[in-house]
């Protein structure tokens, strides 16, 4: 059987993009998802190459994989990973722009899990924002504060500058009935805490409006709680998730992974702020499978 000398242009095109996203230390779920994508896309396109693929070709990339039976939730992210391939092309210059912003992202259905899965966030945390998003040092910051922190939107907003503590990494957070709780967070909210501040100061300064307020508006301004859902569900539309996603999504997605890595409840109620531990249980959704598996590994006498 012979065998190809040489690979096509778009397999070229994805091994270099995949290897983009090693150096930008993508997470290995980021990457395995979209290696696979990926591959079937280099797979139907065959001997095409890359700069001559239009929205015609990738609609008929969608509808052969519907015809192998994948749902829509999986033809939409494969959507997405051909939109990020597209979108770093564009920017590497190698094709003039990106044909997979004219197609639609497929309708999903409304039955989905109402928490996204540890690989759903890694995907849009460790990808570029998508063009949608307006401003996306601040944006990033906001998802990656929602999530790092499992904060609630009306306490994303109320984040003043001062109330960062980075030599500590925490965040001092203004909860319901003004109680006060200090909430850790890691390196990819210092990453985006970096990235964020200067291009802040300098709306700041042009707008000429000192505010104490960390996320602020293109005209300077404190965001509101009705833009900060917009935003976050437009962000999660583009990357392929469920338009059900809004900003109590990730908060709920904090606690639900945190306990599904062995997080103790106690803890998980510190941080989310809850008054009461019977609301940490119920937010989480504890199930008693999940208590009886718990028991079964842990406990000395269940062996």
């Amino acid at each position: 059987m012979k065998q190809r000398s040489s690979r096509t242009t778009v397999e070229k095109a994805v091994s270099n993009f995949l290897l983009h996203l090693r150096e930008r230390n993508a997470s290995t779920h980021t990457i395995r998802a979209y290696a696979g994508d990926l591959d079937y896309f280099s797979a139907y396109t065959g001997t095409r190459d890359s700069k001559t693929i239009d929205h015609l070709v990738i609609r008929g990339f969608l509808s052969h994989l519907y015809e192998r039976g994948l749902s829509k939730t999986s033809v939409a992210r494969a959507l997405a990973a051909v939109r990020s391939l597209y979108r770093w092309l564009a920017r590497e210059g190698v094709v003039e722009q990106n044909p997979a912003k004219l197609v639609a992202t497929p309708r999903l259905p409304k039955k989905l899990p109402r928490v996204p899965t540890v690989e759903e966030i890694n995907t849009i945390l460790d990808e570029e924002m998508p063009e949608v998003a307006a401003f996306p040092e601040r944006d990033r910051l906001m998802l990656e504060l929602l999530y790092g922190c499992g904060i609630r939107n009306s306490e994303l907003i109320g984040i003043n500058l001062d109330d960062i503590r980075l030599s500590a990494e925490a965040v001092l957070i203004r909860g319901k009935g003004k109680k006060e709780r200090f909430v850790p967070f890691g390196g990819s909210v210092s990453s985006s805490l970096a990235a964020y501040l200067p291009v802040r100061q300098q709306l700041i300064s042009h707008a000429g409006k000192p505010t104490p307020a960390l996320l602020v508006n293109r005209r300077g301004g404190r965001l509101t709680t009705r833009s900060v859902g917009r935003i976050i569900k437009k962000i999660a539309v583009a990357m392929g998730l469920s338009p059900d996603v809004h900003p109590h999504t990730l908060r709920h997605a904090f606690g639900t992974h945190m306990l599904e890595e062995g997080a103790d409840l106690r803890s998980i109620q510190e941080m989310l702020g809850h008054e009461r531990l019977s609301t940490t249980q119920r937010y989480t959704q504890l199930s008693m499978k999940h208590v009886m598996q718990v028991y079964d590994q842990t406990h000395p006498r269940a062996k």
